[in-house]
């Protein structure tokens, strides 16, 4: 069954609260939780590795999305080094050249010390994406609207020339939302 981007919004990845007919999902202030016997759980043990309330947004966001799951992190720069870590030395990506400055840096400061290259390119034009796919790509990074320069890429595009080549194509999606931009188009 498919969901208008509004009731989505609102009810995806959050069910009734069944202790009070609360209709939104409570916000959990906790980081630990109750074990009725060490290893034995009501399906969380400490926040780091799951939260009820975490979960109810990564639910939301990956319905939001198209997705089949979501993952939150405490900020972008998270997310991106958080994505960079499924990299291996001798792995290479593929950029868009006009990236935001926190996200170069973390490339060619931190992820390119550990072998990982990264070669930079302008996302707007599908033939330099061809041209710097290298065998050992496995990301084509891209940002749209970029920052700082708000330049506009054709995501189907890209992933398309990304798929071909079997590179993951991976999307910051700084300033447009999940109602203005996601991945399943709609």
């Amino acid at each position: 069954m498919s969901y208008r981007f509004d009731t989505l919004a609102i009810h995806a990845g959050q069910p009734d609260d069944d202790a009070t007919g609360a209709v939104t999902f409570p916000i959990y202030q906790t980081s630990t939780f109750r074990q009725t016997e060490p290893g034995v759980n009501k399906g969380f043990c400490y926040a780091r590795t799951d939260h009820p309330t975490r979960r109810a947004l990564e639910e939301n966001l990956a319905a939001l999305e198209g997705a089949r799951y979501g993952v939150a992190f405490a900020s972008g720069m998270s997310a991106i080094h958080g994505t960079l870590s499924l990299l291996s030395a001798g792995d290479h990506v593929v950029s868009t050249r006009d990236l935001y400055g926190g996200a170069w840096r973390i490339f060619t400061k931190y992820f390119s010390k550990f072998g990982v290259e990264f070669t930079f390119v302008d996302t707007t034009d599908v033939a330099q994406i061809e041209a710097a796919i290298q065998p050992q790509t496995r990301f084509l990074w891209l940002e749209t609207p970029s920052n700082p320069l708000l330049k506009i890429t054709d995501i189907a595009a890209c992933a398309a020339v990304a798929r071909r080549a079997g590179v993951r194509s991976v999307v910051d999606n700084t300033f447009a939302t999940p109602l203005l931009q996601h991945p399943k188009g709609g």
